[in-house]
């Protein structure tokens, strides 16, 4: 596939998923209300006719077809009327809406994973089909049984009927100039004849798209050739003689050209007046020519004329722009090696050594308030809300409702709440899981327990995200009957989870026992849960994009999981520490406290490893030097510094030589033939380079304890 074609395809994917979303949001919010509106048809009918169209031109044939029942459907509701519907109609529209969309977006995942389309959506299109004969049936109105799509084929092969008597004579200028122009044979006022970008290909599916941007806008036109969505051959003729709109009236050819003026790929048009037409309105004579003038051509050169500025409008402003997130990446990497030449000149011993300074320090300054601005903006580029994955539990909700035949409201807060594109990616698996545990453990099984226990018949599920200085924290709370702690060392007791005795487990370390591989408290395998796999999943999910889970409940009360995500992974706020002669990085947002201790305040476990008392807690200490076998002049813990740490359900102390101050990297990551060895495992996340061209190392706190655990033990 060519570039061109690649664009095209990221395209249609981006407004295909775009558009699925906003329909999944709509039918969510008409099934609460229990209808639909005006408002909701038309959207709907949209939607589907843009799909189709798209669809069609990337030939992708299933997407087509069920979007093209769909319209038809939503065409016939839109002329009838909601009234046309009754309550059971509406109910079965909606869970056949919902089939269908999920249907779509199983197609369109297909796309994505370059995996063949279904040959065969006979099943959902008849279902669709008959759904829409039956309103049709019992409305008792024929004449509307009619598919649209059959319509407007009817409507086209009248229009195609050639006009015997005009055909008869053709002795005027004007006649001639309309048979010159190879005009089709319509009884229309004026033809709109348009010639695509030479060289622009798909000239039939660049038609067919432009007759969907004018329908969409109400205008009623014929086009020739009338086969352009089908018949790929039919673009020869196009670029031969040009594609035709034919109009009855000026107004509605003038309001044509002012939509052709704000497209792309259209290099002319000429609006052609039909001597042979039906009469115009008496509006339309006022302003006519007479029948011995020549016969009206507009082109996009010769916009002048005062009936074009009459019709022409200026292009609408656009402030978005889809931008491919591989260029935004680039720009990112730019950025951050500006950001690191930028700090490898101001720190330059050569220029240190330079007298004078006062004003290359002062432009030094100013560039670094410039990159430092820039870096903002470019990072803000990739900021996306979480709104679209928050969105998606909706649908997640209103499914696990009807099939466990709970009542559970979902209650979002703080959708606009931005971060990292990469990382909102990553976080939907996590947080969809994490949902369905609620509704399917958390909620009780009927409305009658919770009022016995003396809560609202309907259950609340609450998805909420907010900012904290460089992460956003996503919790997934619920007010069901919570987890208990018994049940749950029960059943990590039976697993061989346990790793001390029962009674000296914390409240936080049970809960923790959730996120143990294989382990689930429901003992009934369901469509949702009870098979073991899920909850350390998740954990593992987050970790790969730094953040870290807990959980907390009460007994009754209900549950609450949270996620603390970092805003970004490119660029991250760290300390660098030394050991030896090299150099580490520690994120800032894994650091609790630095302190120096004396040996009398080391205390060693049974196995002889190291521990120190802080904040009423002993936590290990790990010693750099030994882990990595670094040569270093300092090993006397009183020498150095201890830096308490902590990731995810870890927490310890790390021994370094000392402190150089916090900085700002930009995380580059390790290069590929280093993944053989496994570098990840030794507590090593990336790299960075500093300001005099040292590389440093960034350590990862959670696999640094799991490393030096390995070690030891």
């Amino acid at each position: 596939m060519d570039n061109g074609m690649d664009n095209m395809l990221d395209m249609y994917l981006f407004e295909t998923n775009s558009l699925l979303e906003q329909l999944d949001e709509l039918l969510i919010e008409a099934e609460k209300a229990g209808d639909f509106t005006v408002d909701d048809v038309n959207e709907i009918f949209r939607i589907m006719h843009t799909v189709k169209g798209s669809s069609a031109m990337m030939e992708f044939s299933s997407l087509m077809q069920i979007a093209h029942h769909i319209e038809d459907l939503f065409f016939f509701i839109r002329e009838n009327g909601l009234d046309s519907l009754d309550s059971s109609h509406k109910s079965i529209l909606f869970d056949l809406m919902f089939r269908s969309t999920d249907m779509l977006r199983a197609e369109v995942s297909k796309v994505e994973n370059n995996k063949p389309l279904s040959d065969n959506v006979d099943n959902l299109t008849q279902e669709i089909n008959s759904f829409l004969k039956k309103i049709s049936k019992e409305n008792h109105s024929p004449a509307k049984e009619e598919k649209p799509s059959e319509a407007v084929k009817a409507q086209e092969a009248s229009q195609e009927t050639p006009d015997l008597a005009s055909l008869a004579s053709a002795a005027t200028l004007e006649e001639i100039r309309i048979d010159l122009a190879e005009c089709p044979n319509d009884p229309a006022a004026f033809f709109l004849r348009i010639f695509f970008d030479e060289g622009c290909g798909m000239e039939n599916l660049r038609a067919f798209m432009l007759i969907s941007s004018l329908k969409e806008s109400g205008l009623e036109f014929s086009f020739y050739p009338s086969d352009v969505e089908t018949n790929s051959l039919s673009c020869g003729t196009i670029i031969e003689k040009g594609f035709f709109l034919a109009f009855q009236s000026r107004e509605e050819a003038d309001s044509a050209i002012s939509q052709i003026n704000n497209l792309n790929n259209i290099r002319s048009y000429e609006l052609i007046e039909n001597p042979r037409g039906k009469a115009a309105p008496v509006s339309e004579k006022k302003s006519a020519p007479s029948a011995s003038a020549p016969a009206v051509r507009e082109s996009s050169a010769a916009a002048v004329t005062p009936a074009a500025n009459n019709g022409h409008q200026m292009p609408s402003k656009q402030n978005l722009i889809s931008v491919n997130l591989a260029k935004l990446d680039n720009l990112v990497a730019i950025v951050g090696e500006i950001v690191i030449t930028e700090s490898m000149v101001t720190s330059s011993p050569e220029i240190q050594n330079l007298k004078n300074l006062d004003s290359f320090l002062k432009a030094t300054r100013q560039l670094r308030k410039l990159t430092d601005d820039l870096q903002d903006i470019v990072m803000s580029l990739r900021m996306v809300p979480v709104s679209g994955v928050f969105q998606k539990m909706n649908r997640i909700v209103r499914d696990m409702k009807q099939k466990l035949k709970k009542d559970v409201r979902l209650t979002i807060i703080g959708e606009n709440t931005e971060v990292d594109k990469s990382i909102v990616d990553s976080i939907g698996d996590p947080i969809m899981h994490i949902v369905r545990n609620s509704m399917d453990h958390g909620i009780e099984e009927t409305a009658e327990e919770r009022i016995a226990a003396g809560k609202d018949p309907q259950g609340e599920l609450v998805l909420s995200a907010t900012h904290t200085t460089n992460e956003v924290i996503i919790s997934i709370s619920d007010d069901g009957r919570g987890v208990n702690p018994a049940g749950v060392l029960a059943k990590a007791k039976r697993n061989g989870i346990l790793t001390k005795p029962e009674s000296e487990y914390t409240q936080k370390e049970i809960l923790a026992l959730l996120l143990a591989p294989g382990f689930s408290t429901n003992e009934v395998v369901t469509e949702f849960s009870g098979r073991g796999v899920g909850m350390d999943v998740v954990k593992k999910n987050v970790e790969n994009i730094g953040g870290t889970i807990s959980i907390t409940s009460e007994l009754g009360k209900g549950m609450c999981t949270t996620l603390k995500i970092p805003l970004t992974m490119a660029i991250v706020d760290g300390m660098e520490i030394s050991v030896g002669k090299s150099v580490f990085t520690i994120p800032i947002a894994n650091i609790r406290q630095s302190f120096k201790v004396k040996n009398e305040d080391v205390i060693y476990d049974t196995e002889g490893n190291e521990m120190v008392k802080t904040m009423n807690q002993f936590y290990p200490i790990v010693r750099i030097h030994r882990l990595y076998n670094i040569e270093t002049e300092i090993t006397s813990i009183e020498d150095g510094i201890l830096v308490w740490v902590e990731s995810g359900d870890k927490s310890y102390c790390l021994f370094v030589d000392d402190l150089l101050g916090e900085q700002q990297v930009v995380v580059k990551p390790l290069p590929v033939f280093l993944n053989s060895f496994n570098i990840k495992d030794s507590g090593i996340s990336g790299c960075t380079i500093l300001g005099d061209g040292n590389i440093s190392i960034i350590l990862d706190v959670l696999n640094l304890y799991a490393a030096s655990h390995n070690q030891y033990y």
